[in-house]
Parts: structure tokens; C-alpha cells; sequence
């Protein structure tokens, strides 16, 4: 297949590494070139969320017959209601996509056609396709390395990206902001590896990502931030039995999940 690529980054030069990998032919472009789709089978749009819905509207026109076009962005509520015009669009197939892999560095030089091996990809297509663009696309998947095709609905990839990742960066991010951290040296080990591992994340990308998804995210942030409330509480009333109880119904949760866990 002919395979193009928008989006000259860790996620987009990864797919067209993937792609080629796969034995398929591959083209990748940057912001500011002339995106030559007329002849791809499937595009990958792979830009962040502000761009997705310009870089469409300005290649949907020379898309040519069953083509594919597939976003990468980790926020898919907004992409995939202003993309909803393309819905019934019977010339082509938009479907909502995001990897679920990635790297601390970030560039096409930190691109790799094995980032995706056994990952998974979540796709949020329009009801209104039919299975053959859905089955092509996910064979390609496949051979790309992916391992899971999940489809859900974009308010659901929403809130889940909510707590599986943005919570996870904002964590992090406040963790390592610990002067104590500087000084770890000796004194850490896994849990603090575990810990500090996403605490870097690209301001400019997450802090669009965070924005996008505020309606999903802040919710789930302020969960957490009273579940915090409970230990401090705990602590500042010198109270045992109240620090035992909210650490028993965290052992009781995980076990709800944690064999899920690699």
C-alpha cells in the first residue's frame, strides 16, 4: 500500500518507519510542505491537536477513492466533532485514532519502527462506514505492530486518556518539582524511577493536550487531589485508623484491576 504521513515527529516518523518495515512504500511530511496524499491508501496525520482539523480540510479535497485518513492526536472529542462533516463523505474514511506508545524524547530522530510493537491503537470511526475501511486498516495496523485495536467512542477515549495519561504527566510533573529530588541519589530506587519517569513532558504539547481535554480531566484531577486530602487529613489528625482505612480501600482497588498490569 501507499502510505502518507503528515507530521514529521516521534509518532509520525514512527509510523512511517513501521509502515516501510511492513514492506509498504511510505512518504512523510512536515508542516510547511506541499502534502502529496493523491495516490496514498491511508494517511496518518500525526500533529497536534490545534492542527489535525486544518491539515484535513486542506487535503481532503485530493484524496482519492477508499482512502483512509486516520489522526494520531491523544484528545479526540474535538477532533472528531469538527471532523464530523466527513461523516458521510462517500469519496473517503476519516476514523479518530491514537497509538498508545510513546518515548520521554521526542523528534523523528527518537522515531523508531518498533515503537508500536505491542501497543495498542484506539480508533473512534463514524457509525456510518461499514467494516471494509475498518478491516483494511486494521491489517495494516497489525503489520505496523500493533498488537490491540480498541474502538470506543471519543467522550470515553477521553475520560480514560484522562486518568491513564494526563493525570499521570500532571502527577510527575508536580513530584519532580520536589527539591528533595535533586538529592535522590542513594536514596531511590524503583518507586522513584516509577514516579519521575513522565515528569518532563513537553510543555508545549501537553499543555494544548491538557486544555483540550479540561472537561474530561479536571474532574478526574479533582478526585485525586481529595483522595491526597484524605492522607494529609490523616496525618495532620495524628489519626491511624483513618490512614489504614483509605490504605486498605487502595489495596482492595487495585486488586480490582491489577492483573491487568504488565
Amino acid at each position: 500500500m501507499q502510505i502518507a504521513v503528515i507530521g514529521k515527529g516521534l509518532i509520525g516518523g514512527s509510523f512511517e518507519k513501521a509502515a516501510r518495515r511492513a514492506g509498504h512504500d511510505a512518504l512523510i511530511f512536515d508542516k510547511g510542505d506541499d502534502f502529496r496524499v493523491e495516490g496514498a491508501d491511508v494517511v496518518f496525520v500525526a500533529v497536534p491537536p490545534s492542527a489535525v482539523v486544518p491539515v484535513i480540510d486542506a487535503i481532503a479535497p485530493r484524496l482519492k477513492e477508499g482512502a483512509v485518513v486516520v489522526d494520531a492526536t491523544g484528545v479526540k472529542g474535538t477532533v472528531c466533532r469538527d471532523l464530523r462533516k466527513y461523516a458521510y463523505e462517500a469519496r473517503w474514511v476519516f476514523v479518530g485514532g491514537h497509538p498508545m506508545a510513546g518515548k520521554e524524547k521526542n523528534g523523528y530522530e527518537n522515531s523508531d519502527a518498533s515503537l508500536f510493537d505491542g501497543a495498542s491503537m484506539i480508533l473512534t470511526p463514524y457509525p456510518t462506514y461499514g467494516r471494509a475501511p475498518l478491516d483494511m486498516l486494521e491489517r495494516l495496523l497489525r503489520e505496523m505492530g500493533f498488537a490491540r485495536i480498541v474502538y470506543t467512542d471519543p467522550a470515553h477515549h477521553d475520560e480514560m486518556i484522562a486518568f491513564t495519561s494526563q493525570l499521570c504527566h500532571l502527577i510527575s510533573s508536580a513530584y519532580v518539582r520536589e527539591p528533595l529530588a535533586r538529592d535522590h541519589v542513594g536514596y531511590s530506587a524503583g518507586s522513584f524511577r516509577d514516579m519521575a519517569r513522565v515528569g518532563a513532558p513537553d510543555p508545549d504539547t501537553w499543555t494544548e493536550l491538557f486544555f483540550a481535554n479540561r472537561d474530561a480531566l479536571l474532574p478526574i484531577l479533582e478526585r485525586y487531589i481529595a483522595r491526597l486530602d484524605d492522607f494529609r487529613g490523616a496525618l495532620a489528625a495524628n489519626d491511624r485508623g483513618r490512614m489504614h482505612k483509605a490504605l486498605e480501600e487502595g489495596v482492595h482497588a487495585k486488586s480490582q484491576f491489577g492483573k491487568g498490569l504488565k
